[in-house]
């Protein structure tokens, strides 16, 4: 998005009409709105999956697709973090080759577009440690706020593997540039050879490479979507759509992957953790409804409240997402242990029915977080576009290049450490120290890169 000028940025609705104004007629607005509704339905399927129960020995959950199996089908629907990466993948495109335009190097980039990831999460896990040592220091089950910790850090995973992509887009796009759809191809095929040693052969950590391997295929066919080696025609959207949607039934129905394309708790093989190929069916069949529908979407986006609203989401959808999960850990503890929130039999009718006020009171609840902690994404929006890049040469390129080395290696090892430890974790800061410092040590690192420019 455009940047809207310093004084657009004094109030939220001064910016927000500035940015959607300001909006460049090239602007591929349909992404936009693919990014705000995938992060929405995540967030949707996140909390219609949570089911919270209580009774004398505390606060207890169990995963949806536990006890309502049929459901697994839905998250056909609700799985659509391949949409974010396929946007994902168009936007870093776009912005690559913006930058090459302006003469601004690859480590220009990357400054600028981490800087946007890791202000929100910053903020997120400086609050996330903090909270923990107050209920410590007040006398809390350390077992519960290991739980509630857990429980609110979960997004981190994705934040972590996509800031892992973003790191990785200047190479890749150079890939792209010279060899387009093969890339995807061969990551593909590479996933496949993954998913043959680990449920072919039971090698271990024999998968373990597709959680970068299915991502990045993914985020290279939105690059292939942004140069228009996949253009938005049905001649080209429905045969991906066909192709991806057979063998994804092929590969659950008659394979050995499982239906539900979302974790479910105790299931010997799951479909996201590792990514498997089934998974990559259904982002190639994603990205066949998502070229089909593009056209006609983009005429719906050209009207002014339709784009508004797409900009005001846009501009705190990071937001939304980190802090989804502690909603739910802050409703199960208050509508439960008050007896607030009745609890029927689950899989009933008036359980399924509870289904929707349960949902008003996590959006309240999210609605007040991001009150308190959107401004750090907001301000992020309204930064001045840098078009001077870092000097390539002499003392203060190297210098700048080993700070975005060293910040970069931080920041994200760090994130992997935070993202890695299990709900059993009952630490001070509820969060794996040296992790949390190394991210830490990263991120003000990068900091202190961008200042530089």
């Amino acid at each position: 998005m455009t940047e809207a000028a310093g004084g657009a940025a004094r109030t939220p609705a001064r910016g927000l009409r500035g940015l959607a104004e300001n909006t460049p007629p090239y602007r591929e607005r349909w992404a936009d709105l693919l990014r705000a509704v995938a992060i929405l339905l995540v967030i949707t399927g996140h909390w219609l999956a949570a089911v919270v129960t209580y009774d004398r020995g505390g606060l207890h959950g169990v995963h949806v697709l536990e006890v309502l199996p049929w459901a697994r089908w839905l998250s056909w629907i609700f799985q659509v973090m391949p949409v974010f990466f396929l946007v994902g993948g168009f936007a870093n495109a776009a912005s690559l080759r913006s930058a090459r335009e302006r003469g601004a190097g690859r480590r220009d980039w990357l400054l600028s577009r981490t800087d946007r990831l890791l202000r929100p999460t910053t903020v997120f896990l400086v609050v996330m440690a903090a909270t923990a040592m107050a209920a410590h220091a007040l006398g809390a089950d350390p077992e519960l706020i290991g739980l509630g910790l857990w429980l609110a850090r979960i997004p981190l995973w994705f934040l972590a593997v996509y800031v892992g992509v973003v790191v990785l887009a200047p190479v890749m796009y150079a890939l792209h540039r010279r060899w387009g759809l093969a890339v995807p191809l061969v990551l593909a095929v590479l996933a496949g050879a993954g998913d043959v040693a680990r449920l072919g052969f039971d090698l271990p950590h024999g998968g373990s490479a597709n959680f970068v391997l299915v991502w990045l295929a993914v985020h290279q066919l939105g690059f292939a979507w942004q140069d228009g080696r996949l253009p938005a025609r049905w001649t080209t959207a429905a045969p991906l759509l066909a192709g991806g949607l057979c063998g994804l039934i092929l590969l659950t129905l008659l394979g050995p992957y499982p239906i539900s394309m979302v974790a479910v708790p105790g299931a010997e093989v799951q479909n996201t953790s590792p990514p498997t190929v089934a998974l990559l069916s259904l982002a190639i069949a994603q990205t066949g409804v998502v070229l089909l529908l593009r056209d006609r979407a983009d005429r719906w986006l050209r009207r002014t409240r339709v784009w508004m609203t797409v900009v005001g989401v846009n501009a705190v959808i990071l937001t939304a997402f980190l802090w989804h999960m502690t909603a739910v850990v802050v409703a199960a503890a208050v509508l439960y242990p008050t007896g607030v929130f009745p609890q029927p039999p689950i899989t009933t009718a008036e359980w399924v029915l509870l289904r929707l006020p349960w949902l008003a009171f996590l959006a309240a609840v999210l609605a007040v977080l991001m009150a308190l902690f959107g401004w750090v994404e907001w301000r992020g929006r309204f930064r001045p576009a840098r078009t001077k890049a870092f000097s390539r040469d002499g003392a203060r390129g190297r210098t700048s290049t080993a700070l975005t080395v060293a910040g970069l290696g931080g920041a994200l090892s760090g994130l992997i450490g935070v993202t890695l430890a299990g709900q059993d974790f009952h630490a001070p800061a509820g969060l794996p120290a040296p992790a949390l410092l190394v991210y830490l040590g990263g991120a003000l690192i990068l900091h202190l890169a961008q200042r530089r420019r």
